[in-house]
């Protein structure tokens, strides 16, 4: 089954907590701090797999979890950091962030890999927090989360030729003469239901790969037929050989189809509809109107298009259109979907301490947001000088200062996390 689109929820490793301890050796009964740093959290790495042709694998498994830091230990011992978890995907896999849809990754080169969600820092034990007049610290600091988020990944096809076209108009044979691709072919609509990937080579180190995409039909822009759930693969196409029934079996208008498939492309993705294309007017083997090819061919080429004459069936006129598309490959660009140095999320960890607000709500003076969370895990309620070191904190990162400015008063409330404490100025 070819699956090309879905989601996952993943999540990298926590950082461990660092620990409290102090050193117990003989003649030395009252040691100093010796905790250890926890270790940092593993990160979620995806990375491309030759092997994998469909995100199908991502059905049946929804969740990626990457292992947690180890909780630091005494006699200064760091824990260990938790294992990166490594995600395969196949080649030309998009990452985006479901809840923004900004793109996090393009993962369109051999062997590429990126760090999506990064893990925790691991804690500091309590040793760092030792100070002439603080020498007993009965504290450390908790390590921070990992990132979590739910991604959506999007297979877009690597190849630099789209087939496009109604259906039952030739793409499918027409790829089957020019590689070793095997695709379905038979004579109804919708023959091909996935796209088709083959390799056309031209001779030693001559060589190009060509994408069959599944018959666009009117209206496919808004999800009528197969075409909507393919247009993607078109997308990273250098360039598209339009193919079109001249001999109109079907009862159709060749020009009047050529007009819709294009209009389809600029409502799907104005970009699209600007890249370059070559016409192949196939089946002339069964064409009994020349005139009907003359028309068609020296409308497209009045509006700037190269028109090849072709037979899939027969191979008439096929290596002159493969011969001219490799050579029109060597003047286009490679297609950018995604430049790194524009990612549009910052995952590298802040340095500064994360920010958090201040509001009311009823009787309570609420404090919340990550940096909440992490002090709160560093302090011990039950030690005073771990209390006093609470007290610093708060007010050196302006929490005193924005309570004040939200008018809290002597002995009201305020509520951090699972902690609450009356107001003391």
């Amino acid at each position: 089954m070819f699956i090309d689109y879905t989601e996952v929820y993943i999540k990298a490793g926590d950082g461990g907590n660092g620990a409290v301890s102090f050193r117990r050796e003989k003649y030395i009964p009252n040691g100093g701090p010796d905790g250890g740093d926890g270790g940092n959290g593993g990160n979620v790495i995806f990375q491309v797999d030759p092997g994998l042709r469909t995100l199908i694998d991502f059905r049946y498994k929804k969740k990626y979890i990457a292992e947690s830091g180890q909780r630091g230990g005494g006699r200064n011992m760091s824990g260990k950091s938790g294992s990166d978890l490594i995600v395969k995907v196949p080649q030309g896999t998009l990452i985006k962030d479901k809840e923004t849809g900004c793109i996090l990754a393009d993962l369109s080169k051999d062997d590429q890999k990126e760090v999506i969600a990064r893990g925790g820092k691991g804690g500091a034990g309590n040793q760092h927090f030792a100070t002439p007049t603080r020498q007993i610290p009965n504290f450390a600091r908790s390590g921070s989360p990992g990132q979590e988020m739910t991604v959506m990944l999007e297979l877009k096809l690597i190849a630099d030729v789209g087939l496009l076209g109604f259906p039952n108009v030739g793409k499918s044979t027409l790829l089957s003469v020019v590689s070793s691709a095997k695709p379905k072919i038979a004579n109804y609509q919708f023959t091909t239901i996935t796209p088709n990937l083959g390799v056309v080579s031209l001779g030693e180190g001559e060589s190009f790969v060509m994408a069959d995409i599944p018959g666009l039909i009117e209206g496919a822009h808004e999800g009528v037929g197969l075409g909507h759930h393919f247009l993607r693969h078109v997308e990273r196409t250098r360039l598209l050989i339009h193919v079109v029934d001249i001999a109109e079996t079907d009862g159709r208008n060749a020009l009047e189809d050529f007009d819709i498939i294009n209009r389809e492309l600029e409502l799907y993705n104005p970009e699209m509809a600007k890249r370059p294309q070559v016409i192949a007017a196939n089946k002339i083997d069964a064409l009994w109107d020349g005139e009907k090819l003359q028309h068609f061919k020296s409308e497209m080429e009045s509006r700037g298009y190269k028109v090849f004459e072709i037979s899939a069936a027969t191979k008439q006129g096929v290596e002159e259109l493969i011969r001219y598309t490799y050579e029109k490959l060597k003047e286009l660009p490679e297609i950018v979907l995604f430049d790194p140095s524009t990612r549009e999320i910052d995952l590298t960890p802040a340095e500064d301490e994360p920010p958090y607000t201040v509001r009311r709500e009823n009787e309570y003076y609420i404090v919340e947001g990550p940096w909440v969370n992490k002090i709160l895990g560093s302090v011990n309620f039950d030690d005073r000088e771990s209390l006093q070191y609470f007290q610093r904190v708060m007010k050196n990162m302006g929490v005193i200062e924005a309570l004040e400015k939200k008018g809290v008063q002597e002995g009201d409330t305020v509520k951090m996390g699972e902690i609450e404490f009356d107001y003391i100025p």
